[in-house]
């Protein structure tokens, strides 16, 4: 948050709409606020700005037009930022790693794992629309019904209700008969993401994760992708020994900070 620019005085700040405020000074924009609300009612806020003195003026503002409780998201090692927010009052929630996994069967030691007898692997793209709508709906069942969402790490989102919105490209997915008990999203962009490893509660422990975590991996190497990219909230060891598991190197952590 530092700047060659000079610190202003006393900035105005305005509210734009619902989810926007500006501070100005001298007719000139420095500094901006947003909220947006994420489907599980959680209110996420984020302020941009050079300067302190304006971070503190749109905080202030954030915290007297919005209700409470109000979350946002930092990395850990922005300590300007993370400090500007603890100014205002908010606290750590929650610490989410972030990893970098490795592709290739030999660092992973995936190559010889395949799904427990009786399940096999549909690679992304083959999956039916319609069973894995109903099994996404089973999956977000039963995390509201566990942890719930807030303990889901901060790019695993649920749905409104009644809402399942699913692309059959991005997951793969492990059948058993005709039912599908598990599945692996991965997002394609620049770093393929790992967005989601989920197996129906009754079937867990069985090493289907891991044999759907392989298969996506060796997909990824096959594809000449060597390193994807994968988040694991602390309070989840299961998601994260798995991850370490395999090889996955922390490539630092966020936190999610609240104002209660």
């Amino acid at each position: 948050m530092d700047s060659p620019h000079p610190a202003p005085n006393t900035p105005a700040v305005t509210r734009l709409s619902d989810t926007e405020w500006q501070a100005v000074e001298d007719g000139r924009a420095i500094g901006r606020a947003d909220a947006s609300r994420r489907p599980d009612g959680r209110l996420f806020v984020s302020i941009d700005t050079w300067h302190d003195t304006v971070f503190d003026r749109l905080a202030a503002a954030l915290l007297t037009d919005l209700p409470a409780p109000l979350h946002t998201v930092v990395d850990e090692a922005d300590h300007d930022t993370r400090s500007a927010w603890q100014r205002a009052g908010f606290t750590t929630a929650r610490r989410e790693r972030a990893y970098l996994v490795p592709t290739d069967p030999q660092a992973t030691g995936l190559g010889a794992v395949r799904p427990p007898e009786g399940v096999t692997i549909l690679p992304a793209g083959l999956a039916e629309e319609g069973p894995l709508r109903a099994l996404e709906r089973v999956v977000h069942a039963e995390v509201e019904a566990g942890a719930g969402w807030p303990a889901m790490p901060a790019q695993v989102l649920p749905r409104p209700a009644g809402t399942i919105v699913v692309d059959p490209t991005t997951y793969a997915v492990a059948r058993q008969g005709d039912r599908y008990v598990g599945l692996i999203r991965v997002t394609p962009p620049r770093r393929p993401r790992i967005g989601l490893i989920a197996v129906r509660a009754e079937l867990r422990r069985r090493g289907i994760a891991r044999a759907l975590l392989a298969h996506a991996l060796d997909s990824l190497h096959r594809g000449g992708t060597a390193t994807a990219w994968a988040e694991a909230t602390e309070s989840d060891p299961a998601a994260t020994a798995l991850l370490e598991g395999v090889g996955a190197r922390r490539a630092g952590a966020t936190l999610e900070l609240v104002h209660r």
